[in-house]
């Protein structure tokens, strides 16, 4: 089965985040251990990112809020990675104006083309980090399917996510219903395959 790779955002995921939880009850899976997650630097983290990935090629990536944009610019840009496919929740505009964007505002702007390995973006119709018609938008661009969590805040630990089992749910029906891109069509920049249409879990 595909490593799940943990991409934490902005200050971390420790207990009782849900990814805190997901890397302790799920053998497969590790958070990414990112430098200085209080003040990032973007090419410190795309730097350990790719590390990882290259130990673990083919691996599912699932990121949290700036997390997620960490992803989704890495796959857009490094379009060699083997990467089986991206979970990107609640993703951070680091451009939005929000309190504490300063300190993010050096991931911006947002990719601005499509990926090419399966992705689902889980967005809230009430996070303060990202309105959902800007999710909506981004997961357009992105190619990636849109899950609708409804009114769950940034979903974090203040929004009351601990334990999610349903984020689980959405990584296991990417790697169900999706096929590893060929080579070939990485290297002529094309969609591997047809993206699944995932409904919300």
């Amino acid at each position: 089965m595909s490593k799940t790779l943990i991409v934490p955002g902005l200050d971390g995921s420790p207990g009782p985040h849900w990814q805190d939880w997901w890397a302790r009850t799920d053998p497969n899976a590790m958070i990414v251990d990112l430098p200085d997650p209080r003040r990032p630097v973007r090419e410190a983290w795309e730097a350990a990112l790719a590390v990882v990935i290259l130990r673990h090629p083919n691996s599912i990536l699932v990121g949290h809020s700036l997390g997620s944009v960490l992803i989704a610019q890495m796959l857009a840009r490094w379009s060699g990675l083997r990467v089986r496919g991206a979970v990107l929740v609640a993703p951070a505009d680091p451009l939005a104006g929000t309190d504490g964007c300063q300190r993010i505002r050096r991931f911006g702007p947002l990719p601005d083309m499509a990926l090419d390995v399966p992705a689902v973006l889980v967005a809230s119709r009430n996070d303060p980090w990202m309105t959902f018609d800007r999710s909506r938008d981004l997961a357009d661009t992105l190619g990636a399917d849109l899950i609708d969590l409804g009114q769950a805040g940034h979903v974090n630990v203040a929004a009351g996510f601990g334990p999610w089992p349903g984020g689980k749910v959405i990584r296991d029906r990417l790697l169900d219903r999706t096929e590893r891109p060929s080579v070939l069509r990485r290297w002529l920049g094309q969609a591997a395959q047809a993206r699944p249409r995932l409904t919300g879990a």
